[in-house]
């Protein structure tokens, strides 16, 4: 049985440092999560033909989003499994829903241990979360 085998560290990966969200368009997807959410765009690449690597996130953050075209045979409008954090679940959600963005109707609240939250849809129908 070799080291990696036997439970002890066998990477060296260290955090999560993005997730690919597929969207149609990425100048209209750059506007929304920086204009709408008020992210920080971290990057804006050319990579040739046309494409970009795009990478944006909450100011401060850690962790980034990549606003990628999708792969052939796939789409936008994913459930991403992200959840983001809210420091004001209910000023985010009025906030986001004054601002025309496609959010649950209100924030959903089912007692400790589970925190409050609600979801929403981006421009393409890419679904998140956010809690408190």
């Amino acid at each position: 049985m070799t080291e990696s085998s036997k439970g002890t560290k066998s990477t060296r990966i260290t955090e999560l440092g993005r997730v690919a969200v597929p969207v149609a368009d990425q100048d209209r997807a750059l506007d929304f999560y920086v204009g709408t959410l008020g992210f920080e765009k971290r990057a804006d690449i050319p990579m040739g033909e046309g494409l970009r690597w795009i990478e944006v996130a909450p100011t401060g953050g850690a962790a980034a989003i990549s606003l990628i075209l999708p792969m052939e045979g796939q789409s936008p409008g994913v459930e991403t499994g992200i959840i983001l954090t809210s420091e004001d679940i209910d000023a985010d959600h009025a906030a986001l829903r004054d601002r025309g963005v496609d959010v649950d109707a209100e924030v959903k609240r089912w007692g400790d241990p589970v925190p409050p939250m609600f979801g929403f849809r981006d421009p393409d129908g890419n679904k998140f979360v956010i809690v408190q």
